[in-house]
């Protein structure tokens, strides 16, 4: 082989060299940054209080509010069942304030909300543990009643 020859080897072997380099470095950026912006999202927040006098921080503690079972009612103002759902919700939700957590979701205003919970008919209620767990799912109008004795049922009593 010429020394030409050679010459013009290192010279194409350089650059896929430096691209192999490149990338690599690239790839174990991206990933450590990956990895950093996971890491915060995972780490509770608490709440703080900056006292400006010595910006001194000093850490607030507000009591914590027990989760509660949530009754998720999925529908639309223009439905005849939805409708009748409407008082009834809104008597659940304040005789049962600080135990039942009730959530009405319009699906023709939050269609986007609405798409998570797979829902084929309305008005559709979701009866959801403390913990976020679906226990059970109603279609239809379901009166007061009903739901109370559903939740003593799953073993819920909001009495």
């Amino acid at each position: 082989m010429s020394e030409n020859e050679s010459s013009k080897e290192r010279k194409s072997a350089m650059p896929v060299f430096w691209r192999i380099i490149v990338i690599a470095v690239l790839i174990v950026v991206v990933a450590v940054v990956l990895i950093f912006k996971f890491a915060e999202s995972d780490q509770a927040i608490e709440p703080q209080s900056v006292n400006s006098s010595s910006n001194i921080v000093v850490q607030v503690n507000e009591p914590v509010e027990e989760p509660h079972p949530k009754l998720v009612d999925l529908g639309s103002d223009k439905c005849i069942p939805c409708q009748m759902m409407e008082p009834v919700l809104e008597e659940l939700r304040k005789e049962y304030e600080g135990k039942l957590d009730v959530v009405f979701i319009n699906i023709r205003t939050d269609y986007e909300e609405a798409e998570k919970y797979s829902i084929q008919v309305i008005p559709t209620q979701i009866f959801y543990s403390p913990a976020g767990d679906e226990l059970f799912r109603h279609v239809g109008f379901f009166s007061k009643e009903d739901i109370l004795k559903t939740w003593k049922e799953l073993g819920f009593d909001l009495e």
